[in-house]
Parts: structure tokens; C-alpha cells; sequence
């Protein structure tokens, strides 16, 4: 018997305007969402301006480069991101140790990553999950982005009854690009109302700053291992149940390990860690509007592109977060998961 033919790969040709937009949307959902945590960090920790512009830069590339390889590789919208769990911790846990040894229990908790990729321990744990509890962690994350509607409702009114509006009359004309109306509105309208503010925007090249990693039985403790097992129950778990919710049977092991040797490589820039996504994941592995869901190229490939565009060029302060108005930021998820259901 002759085996079928596996179809050639198109990523421009089979990329549509709803994966880009669900590209940027969950671009900037982890960018305003959780960028704010590292600065944070990186001051109580005494960190220079270009050693927390080189930590967000090899985040970025980590990012980008795993997301773009992984969807390509299993044709599957496989959206990577930081640990936000891990750079909350870091807030009160990097400031007691030297950057050095932070570098160190970096890397000391990308190795427990691979080695739970290379064993198959994480894949053998998934596979325990049943298809009603990874179903519920998908349903946990798409109401807390649907909810934040509401919160912003309190404060910019009219921004929200305008996207709101938009949305639900293109999506009566012309579903497909609902979610894109709504965003360009959204612009607009901030726009007018005045949030949006760039006269302290400065765009600047990241350059990535070396840091001597050293090792300490008490960073390893401290940030290492926490770290480690914040990233495998906060994010890869959660990561994988969105996947496989959504129809999406990739094996586990293999995504760890590739995210597990990405963090290794870039922590000494100043990396703490990249690992699947969670909330992007969601936004990211709705339907597409092909002929056939398994010969497109998967969504996320306008994520990966637009998450791209920042890693090589991170200004001192994100563009996203204190520029756009966050009541806007806020809404763009949501408009994109009801427009799954």
C-alpha cells in the first residue's frame, strides 16, 4: 500500500488575515499582560537597562524562533511563550542572590525541562489527563480572557460599545474578518478619546548582554527549582490540555525538550525560561477558515511572524504596554475568542 502524500507546506500561500490577527492579538496579550513583571523584577534586582532589555530580547527570539520551528514542524498552531508565573516569582525571589547565580538556577531549571522532555516523564503525565479535565483548563482560561470585557466596560464605556458594535455587525456581513474590525476600530477610537500617548516612545536596538552564569545551592533553591515547577504546571501543563482540547494530539516530550534547550541557550542573556503557552495557546487554536483544518498551515503562523518583529528591536520600555490604552489591550482577546464559538 502507498502511503498518501503529505501536502507541501505554503506558509504565505495558506496564511489568512484571521491567523495574522490572532498572531497579533496574542502578541500583544503577553506583551502588555505580563512585560510589566520583568521590569519590575529587574529593578528590585538592581539590573542595568540593557541587562532587562537583553533578558526581553531572548525571551523574543526564543519565542519566535521555537513557535515558527514547532508549527511548521507538526503543522499545529504551537504558540510559545514566557513563564509570567516564573516573573512574578522573580520579583521577590531575584534580589536575594547575584545576577550570576540567577543566570545559574536559569539554567539549572531549563536542564530539569529537557530531562523531563527526554525521559517522557511530562508525556506519560499528560497522558493521564482526561479529555474533560484538559476541556476544563481551556474553558478556566477563555473565561478569564472574556471576563476582562467587563472590567473595562467600568472605565472606557464608549471604546467598549464601539468594538463591541463593530464585532457584532461584521461578524454578521462577514465573520471572517469580525475580530480584525473590531481591532482597527478599537485604534481608532482610542485614538480619538486621546489614550494613546507615544511622546516618551523611543525605539531602540537590543543588544543581548552576557552574563557569566555561577552556581549556589541556595539560587537553585530559591529561583531554580520554583521556577522549574511553576513553568510544568502553570504553563506546559495547562499548554498541552489547550492543544489537545482543541483536536490537537502532538506529542508532549518533543515540545518540551525543544523549549527545555531553548531556555538553556539563551538564559545567559538573561533568559528565565520559555515554555508553552497557556492564554496565547487559547487565542491561537481556534478554527481557520480553509477548506481542510489539517492542510493549513497552522494559525499561529501570522502569531509567530508577529511575534517575531519585536525580538530584534526592544526599546528600553514596551511600546505596548504604556502606549496603548490597556482597556484596549484587553478587549482584542476577548473579541477573538467569542469569535470561536
Amino acid at each position: 500500500m502507498t502511503d498518501t502524500p503529505q501536502p507541501r507546506l505554503h506558509p504565505l500561500a495558506d496564511t489568512s488575515p484571521s491567523a495574522v490577527v490572532a498572531g497579533f492579538i496574542a502578541m500583544m496579550t503577553g506583551y502588555t499582560s505580563s512585560l510589566v513583571l520583568m521590569f519590575q523584577a529587574g529593578q528590585a534586582a538592581g539590573l542595568t537597562s540593557g541587562q532587562i532589555s537583553s533578558w526581553i530580547w531572548a525571551l523574543s527570539i526564543g519565542m519566535a524562533v521555537c513557535s515558527i520551528g514547532l508549527s511548521l514542524r507538526y503543522r499545529t498552531p504551537i504558540t510559545i511563550a514566557w513563564s509570567t508565573p516564573g516573573a512574578a516569582l522573580l520579583i521577590t525571589s531575584l534580589g536575594g542572590v547575584s545576577y550570576g547565580e540567577a543566570i545559574g538556577a536559569y539554567i539549572t531549571c531549563a536542564v530539569l525541562v529537557i530531562i523531563c522532555g527526554i525521559t517522557g516523564s511530562f508525556e506519560r503525565l499528560v497522558k493521564r489527563i482526561p479529555s474533560s479535565l484538559a476541556a476544563a483548563l481551556l474553558a478556566g482560561i477563555l473565561f478569564k480572557i472574556g471576563s476582562e470585557i467587563f472590567v473595562a466596560a467600568q472605565h472606557r464605556t464608549g471604546l467598549v460599545i464601539g468594538m463591541f458594535f463593530t464585532y457584532l455587525i461584521v461578524k454578521r456581513l462577514s465573520p471572517r474578518y469580525a475580530v480584525l474590525a473590531a481591532l482597527l476600530i478599537g485604534t481608532l477610537l482610542s485614538g480619538m478619546l486621546g489614550l494613546l500617548d507615544f511622546s516618551g516612545f523611543s525605539l531602540e536596538v537590543a543588544v543581548p548582554v552576557w552574563t557569566t552564569p555561577s552556581f549556589s545551592l541556595a539560587a537553585t533553591i530559591s529561583i531554580g527549582i520554583p521556577l522549574f515547577v511553576v513553568a510544568m504546571t502553570s504553563q506546559n501543563m495547562p499548554g498541552i490540555a489547550v492543544l489537545r482540547a482543541d483536536g490537537y494530539d502532538v506529542p508532549a516530550s518533543p515540545l518540551i525538550t525543544t523549549t527545555g534547550v531553548a531556555s538553556l541557550l539563551l538564559a545567559p542573556f538573561g533568559s528565565h525560561g520559555i515554555n508553552l503557552a497557556a492564554i496565547s495557546a487559547a487565542i491561537c487554536t481556534g478554527p481557520m477558515p480553509t477548506k481542510t483544518r489539517k492542510n493549513a498551515t497552522p494559525q499561529p503562523c501570522g502569531a509567530e511572524f508577529s511575534m517575531a518583529s519585536p525580538a530584534y528591536s526592544a526599546p528600553p520600555w514596551p511600546p505596548c504596554s504604556p502606549h496603548c490604552p490597556r482597556n484596549w489591550c484587553c478587549q482584542l482577546p476577548h473579541w477573538h475568542c467569542s469569535a470561536r464559538s
